[in-house]
């Protein structure tokens, strides 16, 4: 047992492990049941478990579970910095058609879109806890919170103001994005006001 626990450790990715990694790393399955049995381990969801003496990152665990799911708005926003409220559920983005029964049973608000512009902005970056994760850039996020009338205004004007003030802007970019996921008019609204 002891050598199964030392195991674990080695295989894990900041305490988070899958059933393919623990069983490729040679520990058979049914010791996994033992090993939650005994409080080791904790199972998050269908193949996917934590240690229990780590730091639950429970962004990194759901990306993990929805591969598919990108974080986007608000989510996105805060983990870029440019929201100090931290969200009360996990916003993502999956393509249209991707459809998980479990995704209702979560702490998540689903976004979706034409797979053609699925993949504009995907960037990677660490969660809170230092996992990598896949989120929208700036650039994207902004013209997601813009689309519809469904952001909070605080949250959009602060966040505004401060990507107009920021060295890593890059209005080109924003344009081109704001051009192709139709809120050019908006986007130029906010930056007429803001520069």
């Amino acid at each position: 047992m002891e050598k199964n626990i030392d195991r674990l450790q080695e295989l894990s990715v900041n305490g988070m492990l899958t059933t393919k990694r623990i069983t490729e790393g040679g520990i058979h399955r049914s010791e996994i049941h033992s090993l939650s049995d005994k409080g080791i381990l904790t199972r998050f969801s269908r193949g996917l478990y934590v240690l229990n003496d780590a730091w639950e990152d429970e962004f990194y665990l759901l990306q993990q579970r929805y591969a598919r799911g990108i974080y986007s708005h608000e989510t996105a926003l805060y983990l870029l910095g440019y929201s100090d409220r931290t969200p009360a559920s996990y916003t993502m983005t999956f393509p249209q058609g991707y459809n998980s029964r479990s995704l209702a049973s979560e702490n998540i608000l689903v976004k979706r879109v034409i797979p053609g512009n699925y993949e504009i902005g995907i960037i990677e970056c660490e969660s809170p806890v230092g996992n990598t994760i896949r989120i929208y850039n700036l650039e994207r996020t902004l013209c997601d919170i813009l689309r519809g009338n469904s952001g909070d205004i605080q949250i959009i004007n602060a966040a505004m103001k401060k990507y107009v003030v920021s060295k890593e802007r890059n209005v080109h970019k924003l344009m081109q994005y704001a051009d192709r996921l139709h809120v050019k008019s908006k986007v130029l609204r906010y930056l007429e006001v803001l520069l």
